[in-house]
């Protein structure tokens, strides 16, 4: 919902507006001045300070205004009250870009939620006693901030590519060790590098040997760490209700593992075979997802050693707010200085969660002010100059269409684009094979792998990340059609087959925030309880699906493709032509 919501106090309505309107809507008592204009007092805040709530509450004695405006909208407010929160639109929660939106959103919640524990006060508690304190007055609560989800989805499309990663990163600094981010961070560089050894290995001297040496080795090993995890678990307590013996037994299972692979690996012992019971593709797909890995990890290894040893990492929350007064955020100096600090991080997203609020703010009070009403506006401290520009001004607001609804980035298209002709790419291949001879049976064969490989590695990582099987199957069935449009994304049909079973809600962000906070769980703990939490294995299931086609996309294109086009009569290349002259021929004989 975009607009505004007027707490109830009990008491009559005295009018209503609508968001688009400008002022927010009021009930409560009449408006002290029916014939001249009303007055707006804003007052700013630090949402982490005590002594901004007192200053809030001592305010609103004293004025006794009409109305109390305060810097929530509907959905927050009735967080902040305790109520339950509603349930997230399936459709908006998948569609798009929504997912990153909800990660950037818990990204800033998380920031303020540490805050507020490192000073022992709840964010937004100011606001919550500027709520309060009206109430026990029977003053009107007018709540004049824009819907969060419209602000984060304006947030997120103003970021430029850059300052994504740059946040993403900064998230995952600060929920992790930086060595351990490092690490995670070359994992997934591995698993997309894997394919392109696979392709352009040959030019470095990772011969088809070396890929089916590793590959054996590598499932070989993967066996072995599997058994010796196994073996480990009794013995060292792996169902100990903290975890840490878990932990040491994927620690025994790992060690195994890499013993085992690189054994096999340099001495060759059974490599022929083993590979003479499997397909040879698979046996150096493996190979080459090996070779990878252990060059993510090691390039991701020694980016996290460098950024520790030369301490590039944000600070720890406990060093960086050392000797920090929260109260200084009400300081205009302080705050005008962080503020343009983070214009300089991000000048589109300052624009969508400072200025374009300021404007919005400024429309309901002023809308206020209009009709009559005595108001004191709470709004946090970064927004009070922009505010009071405003009400100086009324003349200089932007229009309020400008301020609501999606955002949505100019220029052309590149992205869809792209998408679209990906699509008439692969379309197009199978459309001039055909044309060019190639026989059925061929090509229902290379379609029938392309089908295959998409669904095994989508369901399967989804699966692997918690999916139900009926979702997995579902992400796995349309990962072929998918994968060829940019536009569409198997995670999204896997998601929504997950919804069937999970409600997912605002208050998941608070219960993944409380799960972070705790220092004194080990993290295997604290991981397997975060993906209890309805949103966040939302979240990593249809990642999963998404990451697992993307995978096989390029397996399909490094393995299959070369021994599809090893089968024919012609190179494929030749065999477009043919087919494009065909095609051709047809077309002019239908047209003529």
């Amino acid at each position: 919902m975009v607009g505004d919501r007027t707490a109830d106090t009990g008491e009559a309505p005295a009018s209503a507006s609508s968001a688009a309107d400008g002022p927010a809507s009021a009930t409560g008592p009449q408006p002290s001045n029916e014939r001249g204009e009303g007055s707006v007092r804003v007052v700013g805040t630090a949402h982490v300070s005590e002594a901004s709530v007192r200053e809030v509450e001592e305010t609103v004695a004293e004025e006794r205004p009409d109305v109390v405006a305060v810097e929530l909208d509907e959905g927050r407010y009735r967080q902040m009250k305790g109520e339950t929160p509603d349930d997230l639109d399936p459709g908006d929660l998948l569609r798009g870009n929504t997912v990153f939106q909800f990660l950037a959103y818990w990204m800033l919640s998380y920031v303020q939620t540490r805050m507020g524990d490192r000073f022992d006060i709840d964010p937004g508690a100011e606001l919550l006693a500027a709520v309060e304190t009206a109430e026990d007055l029977e003053i009107s609560v007018a709540l004049v901030d824009r819907d969060i989800q419209t602000t984060i989805q304006r947030f997120w499309a103003r970021l430029s590519l850059i300052e994504k990663l740059r946040m993403v990163g900064a998230l995952a600094f600060g929920v992790t060790d930086p060595r351990v981010a490092g690490v995670t961070f070359g994992l997934l560089v591995g698993v997309l590098l894997g394919p392109a050894i696979g392709l352009f290995g040959g030019a470095v001297g990772i011969t088809d040997a070396v890929l089916t040496r590793v590959g054996v080795g590598a499932l070989v090993g993967a066996v072995a760490g599997y058994l010796g995890y196994r073996a480990a678990s009794p013995t060292l307590g792996g169902d100990d209700a903290d975890g840490s013996g878990g932990v040491t037994a994927l620690g025994v299972g790992a060690i195994v593992a890499v013993a085992v692979a690189a054994a096999v690996t340099v001495t060759g012992a059974g490599v022929d075979a083993v590979a003479g019971l499997l397909s040879g593709t698979l046996v150096r797909a493996a190979g080459s997802l090996a070779l990878g890995l252990v060059a993510g990890v090691f390039v991701g290894a020694l980016a996290a050693v460098a950024i520790d040893a030369l301490d590039l990492a944000p600070a720890a929350d406990g060093d960086d707010l050392e000797g920090f007064d929260p109260d200084d955020l009400t300081d205009t100096d302080v705050v005008t200085a962080m503020m343009e600090e983070f214009r300089e991080f991000s000048p589109g997203g300052a624009e969508a969660l400072i200025d374009e609020r300021d404007a919005y703010i400024a429309h309901q009070l002023v809308g206020l002010r209009n009709e009559g009403y005595d108001v004191v506006a709470v709004v946090g401290a970064g927004h009070r100059a922009g505010i009071e520009s405003y009400l100086a001004n009324p003349e200089s607001l932007p229009p309020m269409d400008s301020l609501v609804g999606s955002a949505s980035k100019g220029g052309i298209p590149w992205g869809k684009i792209a998408a679209f002709g990906i699509s008439a790419a692969f379309i197009g291949f199978f459309v001039l094979l055909a044309m060019a001879g190639v026989r059925n049976e061929q090509l229902l064969t290379l379609f029938a792998a392309w089908f295959v490989i998409n669904g095994v590695f989508a369901a399967g990582l989804a699966k692997l990340a918690g999916a139900r099987w009926r979702s997995a199957g579902v992400g796995g069935a349309v990962a072929w059609m998918t994968s060829v449009n940019p536009l569409l994304a198997p995670g999204w049909f896997t998601g929504y087959m997950e919804l069937r079973h999970l409600t997912v809600n605002v208050s998941d962000i608070g219960t993944l925030n409380e799960l972070l906070s705790d220092e004194s769980r080990p993290i295997r703990a604290i991981a397997s309880d975060m993906l209890d939490v309805p949103l966040f294995r939302l979240i990593v299931v249809v990642a999963a699906t998404n990451i697992g086609s993307l995978v096989a996309s390029l397996l399909f294109a490094a393995y299959v493709v070369p021994v599809f086009a090893g089968s024919l009569d012609a190179s494929i290349t030749d065999l477009m032509v043919q087919g494009a002259r065909e095609s051709a021929r047809v077309i002019w004989g239908a047209v003529a």
